[in-house]
């Protein structure tokens, strides 16, 4: 009797490892090309807009949210602290990525932050939300591939499954057969 119970346990486990892999492989892979954008001012780099990134999060988690966990001016920077929670679609858990952001804060032409007359009247206006988006996109790029972790990287690997790869599948499979056999000679 333990034993058929060890081997419900092992196979329930198993089953659920590999839904999880399944779901860390669908959120590893490249984020719709449609979405890169080349960066307007920095020379070389791809990012993906702030709007993407939220669709992408609709669409995924359905249920999400942004803790800003600090906001503070940095030299001559705004920069924001936030924490992206979300619901796990597979285990139905809260989770959260922690990220931060920074935005430089405009000035006149010719001008630094360091003279504080010359710091453009709607810098921070303009610079804090930017920054919390920024900071957004650093939280999720942690979740996988699809927000945008392995843009401007050299020398990825592309997401190998542990749980759901075909020996796996065919023991949670062995184990299945011999779980239906054992119930059959106990009738």
């Amino acid at each position: 009797m333990t034993k058929q119970l060890s081997d419900i346990i092992k196979q329930n486990e198993l089953a659920k490892f590999n839904r999880a892999d399944d779901f860390l492989e669908f959120v590893n892979q490249d984020p719709p090309t449609i979405f890169i954008e080349k960066h307007p001012m920095v020379k070389g780099v791809e990012y993906i807009a702030i709007s993407n990134t939220e669709l992408t999060l609709d669409k995924i988690f359905q249920y999400w949210k942004v803790e800003v966990l600090k906001s503070e001016v940095m030299f001559n920077a705004i920069a924001v602290t936030v924490r992206v929670h979300y619901k796990h679609p597979v285990s139905g858990e809260w989770m959260s990525q922690d990220g931060v952001g920074a935005v430089g804060v405009q000035t006149d032409k010719g001008e630094t932050a360091a003279n504080l007359a010359a710091i453009k009247q709607d810098a921070v206006m303009k610079a804090l939300p930017s920054a919390k988006s920024f900071a957004i996109k650093d939280a999720v790029d942690h979740i996988g591939k699809i927000f945008g972790r392995d843009l401007n990287r050299k020398n990825t690997f592309g997401f190998s499954p542990s749980y759901g790869t075909t020996k796996v599948k065919t023991k949670l499979d062995e184990q299945k057969a011999r779980l239906r056999n054992n119930l059959k000679g106990k009738r």
